[in-house]
């Protein structure tokens, strides 16, 4: 990591815009020079149930890390935006109550997708939690929408999810995109909470 401090180090030399997206409570370590620069964090908290959380993404810090993160991150005035990403169906699709907190921490845009499968990471997935690989596999290879390589889910039941974080997200003051669904029409903000930069 003392690579990425000294890249930020060179930046805030020279001004640049700066957005970090990452998984990792780390980030706090280089607010002083966050704090120097036009600059925005957005971190992945993929769900608020820390069972889930292990399950999917096992070598990252836990979710009360990151949830931290944010509100150090907010304290210190730097914009911060929360990737809930990616929803997967019968697995992390109840983020009300996680919306709520992210809301009360003062975070400023969400970005939501939804899993997109590749055929290397299914085999991991479906190892990892096999009756919900079970459900999802008639979702994914047999009603799928196929897109630069990938495997969607099927529009309209990722319309519905996204609507559903839209709404989340709307209620509870929050800026909202989603990236790479074909439904930008949902967005309040740049998807990747990028406009961010600019306030």
């Amino acid at each position: 990591m003392a690579l990425m401090r000294g890249c930020l180090k060179i930046l805030s030399g020279h001004n640049c815009k700066v957005q970090i997206i990452t998984k990792s409570s780390l980030v706090v370590r280089d607010i002083d020079l966050l704090a120097k620069i036009p600059s925005m964090v957005s971190l992945t908290i993929t769900t608020d149930d820390d069972e889930t959380a292990r399950i999917l993404e096992p070598y990252a810090p836990s979710v009360s890390e990151r949830l931290k993160a944010v509100e150090k991150l907010v304290q210190k005035g730097l914009p911060t935006a929360v990737r809930i990403d990616p929803i997967i169906p019968f697995v992390n699709d109840n983020f009300n109550k996680l919306v709520e907190t992210l809301a009360a921490l003062g975070v400023k845009h969400i970005t939501s997708s939804t899993y997109k499968v590749k055929q290397d990471d299914w085999g991991r997935f479906n190892a990892a939690i096999p009756e919900v690989a079970a459900k999802l596999r008639p979702l994914y290879f047999e009603r799928d929408e196929r897109m630069a390589g990938y495997l969607y889910l099927p529009r309209d039941l990722r319309a519905s999810l996204m609507e559903k974080v839209a709404v989340s997200a709307k209620k509870n003051g929050i800026k909202f995109g989603t990236c790479r669904e074909g439904l930008s029409h949902l967005n309040t903000g740049v998807c990747d909470g990028s406009w961010l930069l600019d306030e």
